[in-house]
């Protein structure tokens, strides 16, 4: 809400609509809105959206999406990401998320790796502004992440590490001679080797300069309601520094004093910072490597001479020259040349592309030996890079269902934590009557507990693991999906598409009767003309080539699955599978059909009541790689089921080829979404791959769906993996990916989880000395970063190594 240039009674808010078709959906909405009093508004139709200025004394902004929704429209969710800063553990990026998800129609995710938000939002309800406030009044701060927000985010985190790195080094001078404290400690003996009032001097800065962070951010949290890594650094350090202080101001020499410790803790814990900073930038460097790939100009045809023109400003249209070894600038269309394109960074595929006018070419991939002159369909933020990374960023931000156990530790955490100090300083003093090892044990307890390893666990594990996938043409939807991948033990498969290439070829004509070839042809073509499906499609260029002319219809129908009829010089003529056929009376001469079926081709007939007409016979190759695939699906104890809608001959032999064990054939569209529930229904976690349209409900169903990337928009849309190379095999790679992830995650939690267990036990029992333990707290956080940046060496399986790994695997089996 602004009230910018209004009267000063009225405010102004921009709304989406979505279901508008045309002008009068526009003026429908405008005179709807401003039929009401204290509203003016004007419906933009080209942006989809609504100004409205309203008097806040008789209308809300919850009316006025009412309004617009009664009138049969919607104000569709509005999804933006918050760039957070000032957290410092997981329990701040906890109290962020609630204060969020308090807010009206609010649903946000914090990834304390990525220092982001993510948040779906009601226009209307709630505001940007009122967003960011919420986060502010928890004590940190936020502003809305745009597109072209990046380059200025890393040159603000990057000046911020160089400031945090001089700090560190401004408190390692200071320390270190405090430190040499140490050296009597290791003999059993407390020495002071420097005076107090220096060692005073040293570990003042350290403390409320270099140290004044921590305070703050206790405040902040504190004062929010809740605690976190500050708390317990603030805490733990001030207590050690304020003994020390009184010792010295009050000349009690025969007391210790703890300067070297409080000093020692906090610049070990700016170290561990800027390690784990170091470390989590290293998390999104396969977002980063894809977004290098693109050139900053491109060089563009205009006006008959040839210039080199921003990528920010280039149109769809634009002509765009690529020289041999330039990366492309946009996705177009190939107008003029020849050339081969590496689009490994994109698919994953190793071996080039040949592009030809006609080609489709993509955004930062290579052209290698070739000038290309293409036609610019998608610039920016419309590219398949772009959506890539979108995919890859909507997933590092969600948060997978095996982090919500560490969310809820990470909230009770510093509470419990400051509990078991004051029993220890409590059992200390009051057993031993020594209150300087009292106090000492306590801070050891404050400092070595660390919630910052628990909240970074798993979001980094998902953000080097979705990154990978990106590069090597696996895009994961969200983490849960990830998740879910890894737990798969049956996978059904689609057959046409996905299994086979999906370009079916007219393979065999067979009239009957007193028809020729091109009769046959000519009434085929005729019933499959506007049909969309790939049988049609191969009927269709077949009869092309051969010459010959659709036959004229009248009263076209069709069955969806079965085949289709339509009136022929008044008589009333089928297409499609023999059953059809048969079902519609059609006398028919089956002994041609078995043996085409038994070679695996698909046989569709054509008749009318009185005559059977003939065959067309259609085959779809079997892709190069499916039967390597199966096999190395059921070497990783993953069942693969077959659907079809094809006859049980023709699936058989295609299983057989394939390998695969199982199949079901004549299967209707509508029936693929049942047999995954049916699936699911006997407690088996399910996969399902596909390409096609008819895949889209099968593939919401199913516990994972993986989309074929050349399949159909509404495909991918239903999928939770999209797969860039049209094979099975990447299917396979997806699961072994979720796999090397999931055991990434478990790692990290274990270490996370056993570091706290084993670690202030030892705090508590008097068995670690603050130093160490604050130096071990750095650590553990260092410690999951970098073991999650090992999935950086996760690869997919190659053609040449995959008979070895299967061979491996069946010598396993066999020797258990």
């Amino acid at each position: 809400m602004q009230p910018v240039n209004l009267p000063i009674n009225l405010l102004r808010i921009d709304l989406p609509i979505g279901g508008m078709t045309c002008t009068a959906c526009a003026a429908r909405i405008e005179r709807s809105l401003n039929q009401q009093p204290g509203i003016t508004a004007a419906i933009n139709l080209a942006a989809e959206k609504a100004r409205v200025d309203y008097d806040p004394a008789q209308t809300t902004p919850e009316q006025i999406v009412s309004i617009i929704e009664k009138a049969g429209y919607q104000v569709p969710e509005q999804h933006i990401s918050l760039a957070l800063e000032g957290m410092t553990c997981a329990a701040c990026a906890a109290r962020i998320e609630k204060a969020l998800n308090l807010l009206p129609g609010v649903s946000a995710s914090v990834n304390f790796a990525t220092e982001q938000a993510a948040v779906r939002f009601q226009p209307g309800k709630i505001t940007i502004a009122q967003l960011i406030d919420a986060v502010r009044k928890t004590g940190y701060q936020a502003r809305e992440m745009a597109a072209q927000d990046r380059e200025a985010e890393r040159a603000r985190k990057l000046v911020h590490y160089q400031k945090e790195f001089r700090l560190f080094w401004i408190s390692a001078l200071l320390t270190l001679p405090l430190l040499a404290q140490m050296g009597g400690m290791v003999s059993g003996e407390h020495q002071d080797w420097l005076p107090r009032w220096l060692q005073l001097a040293l570990a003042t800065p350290v403390q409320f300069w270099i140290g004044k962070r921590f305070y703050i951010g206790a405040y902040h949290a504190l004062r929010g309601g809740g605690a976190n890594m500050d708390v317990l650094v603030a805490l733990g350090t001030t207590m050690a520094y304020l003994l020390s202080l009184v010792v010295t101001l009050l000349g009690m020499h025969e007391q210790h004093v703890y300067f070297e410790a409080s000093s020692a803790v906090i610049t070990l814990i700016l170290l561990g910072k800027l390690l784990e900073a170091r470390a989590k930038g290293k998390t999104s460097a396969a977002i980063e490597a894809l977004l290098k790939l693109q050139p900053r100009t491109a060089r563009v045809e205009r006006d008959g001479q040839q210039i080199d023109v921003p990528i920010e400003q280039l149109q769809a249209g634009d002509v765009c020259v690529v020289r041999a070894g330039e990366n492309i600038p946009v996705d177009g269309e190939v107008i003029e040349g020849a050339s081969s394109v590496n689009e490994a960074m994109l698919t994953g595929e190793s071996m080039p592309r040949h592009k030809a006018p006609g080609s489709r070419a993509y955004a930062a991939t290579q052209n290698l030996d070739g000038m290309l002159k293409l036609r610019a369909t998608s610039v920016g933020s419309a590219t398949q890079l772009a959506h890539i990374v979108r995919m890859v960023e909507d997933a590092q931000g969600s948060k997978a269902p095996i982090q919500r156990l560490a969310d809820v530790i990470s909230g009770i955490f510093v509470p419990i934590v400051v509990g078991i100090a004051l029993v220890t300083f409590v059992l200390w003093w009051w057993l031993g009557g020594d209150l300087s090892a009292a106090l000492i044990n306590a801070v050891a307890v404050l400092v070595i507990a660390c919630p910052c390893a628990l909240g970074l666990a798993t979001p980094t594990a998902i953000m080097v693991g979705t990154g990978r996938g990106a590069q090597t043409g696996i895009l994961v939807r969200d983490a849960r999906a990830l998740e879910q991948a890894h737990k798969i033990t049956t996978l059904i498969v689609d057959k046409t598409g996905t299994l086979t290439e999906g370009q079916p070829t007219v393979t065999d004509v067979i009239p009957a009767g007193n028809h020729s070839a091109q009769d046959l042809l000519a009434v085929a073509a005729a019933l499959e003309q506007g049909s969309q499906h790939p049988l049609a499609t191969a009927i269709l260029s077949h009869a092309q080539t051969q010459g010959v002319t659709p036959r004229a219809i009248s009263q076209f129908s069709s069955v969806a699955g079965k085949g289709v009829s339509a009136l022929i010089d008044n008589e009333q003529v089928f297409l499609g599978s023999l059953s059809f056929l048969a079902a519609s009376n059609v006398p028919l001469a089956d002994a041609d059909a078995r043996a085409l079926l038994d070679q695996g081709k698909t046989v569709i007939g054509i008749g009318s009541t009185q005559h059977f007409m003939g065959l067309i016979a259609i085959a779809d190759r079997l892709r190069d790689d499916s039967a390597a695939a199966v096999r190395r699906l059921q070497a990783m104890h993953i069942e693969v089921v077959m659907l079809t809608g094809d006859n049980p001959q023709t699936a058989k032999a295609i299983a057989e080829q394939a390998g695969v064990d199982r199949f079901l054939a004549e299967v209707m569209p509508q029936d693929k979404a049942q047999e995954v529930a049916r699936q699911k229904a006997q407690g088996k976690v399910v996969g399902m791959a596909g390409d096609g349209i008819n895949d889209a409900p099968a593939l919401s169903a199913a516990d994972v769906g993986f989309a074929i990337s050349s399949g159909s928009d509404i495909a991918i849309e239903a999928a939770d993996v999209t797969l860039m190379r049209n094979s099975l095999m990447s299917v396979a790679d997806a699961i072994s990916l979720s796999r090397a992830t999931l055991s990434k995650i478990r790692q990290n939690l274990f270490f996370a989880f056993i570091y706290n267990v084993l670690g202030i036990p030892l705090a508590a029992l008097g068995m670690l000395n603050p130093v160490i333990a604050g130096a071990a707290m750095a650590m553990s956080s260092v410690s999951v970063v970098s073991n999650a940046l090992l999935l950086k060496r996760w690869k997919p399986i190659s053609p040449q190594t995959l008979p070895s790994l299967l061979a491996l695997s069946r010598e396993r089996e066999r020797g258990t």
